[in-house]
């Protein structure tokens, strides 16, 4: 039984340290060093059974981890899974397929393209008068990783005809050290990404939250009634805006402008 043992485990060492080398040539580093026979075997060529296992189990675990080394991995999502990501952002976008052109009147669609550390998801609703090209149309832009992160980058076009909230966009200035008039456009405020705004309501219950896009856009669904906003600090700021109030019609979409301090003075 022994030899049997022994043989089988010195045919499934030979096989990870084949597969190990091949990986070795492919990625042209060194990835294992294997030894036909252990420092501690037996006199008489023996060895103890737990030795034996204690071998082999070291020998699978170096060959996959070479394995996993290997150049040329799939990534963890594919384009199937991005899209279904950015779809599961919003509950309005549940059934909207992907972009056909051979549709007429297509309202609704995504369209999905591989970048360099993901995928691009556009998601497009539009609305009025479709079969002759939609009339009003909104569009949102997430960057999905290939770690399965989201995040929206931009939201654009017209206010959503069923959406009630708010919306505006973030920005922060001054951007140049004196101020212009007429004001130079080089010196426009810059939109701020990753602010946080917090909505409360009347009795100071916290709502609702909405985090500004790369654009410095941001949109956030709340029942008609009045509401109290506080912008969270922003690192690289030196200001943070004043508290704010809003207030929300049925069916509506009211703006707001929000405006940091970058500290830049002449």
């Amino acid at each position: 039984m022994d030899d049997l043992a022994d043989g089988a485990t010195e045919e499934t060492e030979q096989m990870f340290v084949l597969g190990a080398q091949r990986n070795r040539e492919r990625s042209g580093a060194g990835l294992l060093r294997m030894e036909p026979r252990g420092l501690d075997s037996r006199p008489g060529g023996m060895q103890s059974p737990t030795r034996r296992g204690a071998q082999l189990l070291l020998v699978l675990a170096l060959g996959l981890a070479a394995c996993a080394a290997a150049p040329g991995g799939s990534p963890p999502i594919d384009a199937g899974a991005a899209v279904r990501l950015a779809l599961a952002q919003q509950a309005r976008f549940a059934g909207i397929g992907p972009h056909d052109e051979s549709l007429i009147g297509q309202a609704a669609w995504y369209q999905v393209a591989d970048v360099e550390d993901g995928w691009q998801v556009v998601i497009r609703i539009g609305w009025g008068d479709c079969p002759a090209g939609c009339i009003n149309e909104h569009r949102w832009t997430y960057a999905v990783g290939r770690d399965a992160s989201v995040e929206l980058i931009r939201e654009e076009g017209d206010a959503l005809p069923d959406a009630t909230g708010v919306r505006g966009t973030v920005t922060a200035g001054p951007t140049c050290p004196v101020e212009r008039e007429p004001p130079d456009p080089g010196c426009a405020e810059r939109p701020v990404a990753g602010a946080v705004l917090v909505f409360s309501d009347a009795g100071g219950l916290e709502v609702a939250r909405a985090t500004s896009a790369a654009d410095g856009t941001f949109t956030v669904e709340l029942a008609p009634g009045a509401y109290h906003v506080s912008a969270e600090a922003v690192e690289g700021l030196m200001g943070t805006p004043g508290p704010m109030e809003v207030e929300v019609e049925a069916g509506q979409q009211t703006e707001l402008q929000v405006s940091y301090d970058t500290g830049i003075r002449g």
